[in-house]
């Protein structure tokens, strides 16, 4: 029996056949999706011209070959070996999106025989034997697939006619680019956006705390009056009293003396990790992900495990790995200094959702945290060697969070002193706060390095010796002058963090809680490829490492804010994912899932057509229009369909340009149909000016179903020249509409004159 087993990827292969050899048969990697959906004009021949139309076909989007990369070739290579087998073990992730890579490859074919599924959230050999041992029907995973579907098809019909209409109806005649709207992208550029408005109507208020300095037997220290946030002093006479008050009192101290201890941070996911190198060192989401993914992959490196990680903790049976990786990295010149420090000899294992090792934490997770590779550790040297700068830095950060978590916690004595101080008969309480390290435990794996970036609650300071109930006297009260402060701006990495934490913005406490169950908008492999979108698409820009939106991301986001709010809530997602819970406990049919949304993305498709004449520019050069034949394709015509898809929002793979023989260059863009991504608009095609006498009207070019941005300008001849020609079919049907929908009449000549019918579509359709 010849049975073949198919991976999501090559490095899933390669462990696989370390772990089982060719036991249980021939092991063959995908590439992610090796399959895209169907363009819509591929579909329905009508839908290659855009106009605020539902891209829904009556059935499903058919499959069709992906030819990015290497894809076309490995779909080959799989297709070839499921005609010479007669069973499958699907090997992919574990998740939603892994079960769809593996199945839709098998749908697409038409294969037939028996399919089995492997289950594991890592890679590690006892893990991969484990999971092979339990395999399981692969039947009894066709409702996350259908669940899987179900996302795929709604993500393409709800971003591709969403962004096609806000395209034709909101963006300002004269202007290219597109409007992308997607499920992920446009509730991202709310949240700098929302906080854009907050920062600008931020109002400072001045408040006021008092220092004094606190003498006792032992020596002195520093105690201060800093009342909470919604009590704090306004006004510097009062403060000035309190100060007054202070001066020369003297008093018993409360002494309150406690032993701490604090658990080492969690280890390190995608997303957390992209947050602490842009908080250290500015880097962006993209380089962060892209450094990460050389230390995964490169060529003679493969220091670190999975780097799109999307969980914080390991599995349980990687407990045993721990001395062997301990061992190794202290042997690294960075981290000699705690080979002999007692705390590393002996790991500390920290089990369940507190600690580090869980098993039920990655339930349904298909990636452990990030750490350094066991399966390297005899050859570390050799590898460093061939690190960069930023290499080495990252995976220093990776090692020392591996170290951190698995050493004692940190103990310290922390020493609190408050003082009363009489003010108009009321108590005014000054206080000071201490903090004595009995044992670094975990800190001393990061040094001097910030280890979990949490602000201390109090100014902390060396007190002397001090018993409860000592008489200590104030001197030298001083008021000090403060300001409220408004939020920082987002950077990459911060953004991220509010992308996977995005249920702070939803209000419903359902919504609320299933956000928090999916991780937040978009996938650790996705975000940013978001942002990077968004930019590219002129929506958000940067000022140094902060990110910002653009007068044109404003406007988009105040624009759909009021007119289809659903558009930019982050709650969309919830509402999404819990259509898809229903699909996978069996509760509901996955092409009803898909129907109600497109029932929605119907509704704001007429809430955005509502909003004609928004007039958005995108801030990019005007287009410069090539003649073409009328229905000819010329470099002015209609996007073709790989334009199309790269119409959404900016979540896929980036643009790949090709030269022509003549020098001239196209635009092919390949769509990612990964969990939550959305395709990246495409560069708009550089055309030759045409020489015209004013703009073409743009309310002409939407019922011809033009994009207005690549409309075809006719040449103008001389007004006695001039040739009357009819109107189209699609223009006439739009200019009854429009008379039916207003309750005016339709001047005859609209019927036969271009320019009468295309007068009066800009008369009225304002």
């Amino acid at each position: 029996m010849a049975t073949l087993i198919i991976t999501e990827k090559s490095s899933q292969a390669k462990d696989l056949r370390a772990a089982l050899g060719d036991r249980y048969g021939r092991i063959l990697p995908a590439e992610g999706h090796l399959l895209r959906l169907a363009e819509p004009d591929e579909v329905d021949p009508a839908w290659k011209r855009w106009s605020p139309t539902l891209l829904k076909p009556d059935g499903l989007y058919p499959t069709r070959p992906d030819q990015g990369g290497n894809k076309a070739a490995k779909l080959q290579a799989i297709t070839a070996a499921l005609r010479a087998c007669n069973e499958v073990i699907l090997a992919t992730d574990c998740d939603r999106e892994g079960q769809l890579i593996g199945q839709e490859i098998l749908e697409h074919v038409g294969y037939r025989g028996k399919v089995r599924r492997a289950l594991f959230t890592a890679q590690d050999p006892k893990t991969l034997r484990d999971a092979f041992a339990a395999l399981k029907p692969n039947d009894s995973m066709r409702p996350l697939y259908e669940a899987a579907v179900a996302r795929q098809q709604a993500d393409q019909i709800y971003n591709l006619s969403l962004t096609r209409t806000a395209t034709k109806t909101l963006l300002a005649p004269g202007t290219r680019g597109v409007i992308g709207i997607g499920r992920v992208k446009t509730p991202t550029l709310a949240i700098v956006c929302l906080r854009e408005l907050e920062i600008r109507n931020f109002k400072p208020e001045d408040y006021f705390e008092v220092v004094a300095t606190a003498t006792v037997a032992e020596g002195s220290f520093q105690m201060r009056h800093a009342p909470a946030p919604k009590d704090r002093i306004k006004d510097r006479a009062a403060a000035e009293a309190i100060a007054r008050a202070a001066a020369g009192h003297r008093g018993p101290l409360t002494v309150t003396v406690e032993e701490k201890r604090q658990a080492p941070p969690k280890l390190y996911d995608l997303p957390s990790l992209q947050k602490t190198c842009g908080q250290r060192w500015g880097w962006t989401a993209d380089r962060t992900l892209a450094v990460a993914q050389e230390l995964y992959d490169g060529d003679g490196k493969k220091l670190i495990t999975y780097p799109r990680a999307e969980a914080r903790y390991l599995s349980e049976n990687q407990i045993a790995d721990a001395p062997a990786i301990v061992g190794a990295l202290t042997r690294l010149r960075g981290f000699a200094h705690l080979d002999t420090h007692m705390d590393v000899r002996r790991p500390v294992i920290r089990k369940g959702k507190s600690g580090h090792f869980c098993d039920k934490a990655l339930e349904g997770v298909s990636h452990h945290a990030v750490i350094p590779n066991v399966n390297v550790l005899d050859d570390l040297e050799s590898r460093l060697v061939r690190l960069t700068e930023d290499e080495k830095r990252l995976f220093a950060l990776v090692c020392r969070s591996y170290l951190a978590a698995v050493m004692p916690d940190y103990e310290y004595r922390q020493t609190s002193v408050t003082m009363p101080v009489p003010v108009e008969g009321k108590p005014v309480a000054f206080r000071a706060v201490g903090r004595i390290p009995l044992k670094l435990g975990w800190k001393a794996a990061f040094g001097s390095a910030d280890s979990d970036g949490k602000p201390e609650e109090e100014a902390e300071q060396t007190l002397p010796s001090l018993t409860d109930g000592e008489m200590a006297t104030l001197s030298d009260p001083k008021v000090e002058a403060k300001r409220t402060q408004a939020p920082p701006r987002y950077n990459e990495g911060t953004l991220v963090d509010a992308m996977q934490n995005a249920w702070r913005f939803v209000e419903d406490p359902a919504l609320r809680d299933r956000l928090k169950e999916a991780k937040g908008i978009g996938t650790p492999a996705t975000r940013a490829e978001v942002i990077k979108g968004l930019r590219k698409q002129n929506l958000l820009g940067a000022d140094g490492k902060w990110l910002v939106p653009t007068p044109a991301g404003l406007h988009l986001f105040e624009t759909l804010r009021a007119a289809a709010p659903t558009l930019v809530d982050p709650g969309t997602t919830a509402l999404w994912e819990m259509k898809l819970d229903e699909v996978v406990t069996g509760r509901a049919d996955f092409r009803l899932v898909i129907d109600a949304i497109a029932t929605e993305a119907e509704r704001l498709i007429g809430a955005l057509v509502g909003q004609r004449g928004t007039a958005l520019d995108l801030g990019l050069p005007a287009a410069k229009i090539r003649f073409a034949r009328r229905g000819a394709p010329g470099r002015g015509a209609a996007p073709r369909n790989g334009a199309v898809r790269g119409a959404v929002a900016g979540e896929a793979a980036n643009p790949v340009r090709r030269r022509s023989r003549k020098g001239a260059s196209s635009t092919a863009v390949s769509a990612s149909k990964s969990a939550g991504e959305e395709p990246v608009a495409p560069k708009p095609r550089r055309t030759r000016k045409a020489k015209t006498v004013g703009d073409t009207p743009p309310i002409a070019a939407v019922a011809e179903g033009l994009p207005v941005t690549e409309a075809p300008v006719p040449r103008s001849p001389a007004p006695d020249s001039r040739r009357r020609r009819e109107p189209t079919e699609r223009m006439v049907a739009f200019a009854r509409s429009l008379a039916e929908r207003k309750g005016i009449p339709l001047p005859d000549p609209c019927l036969r004159d271009f320019d009468q019918c295309r007068s009066f579509l800009d008369q009225h359709s304002r």
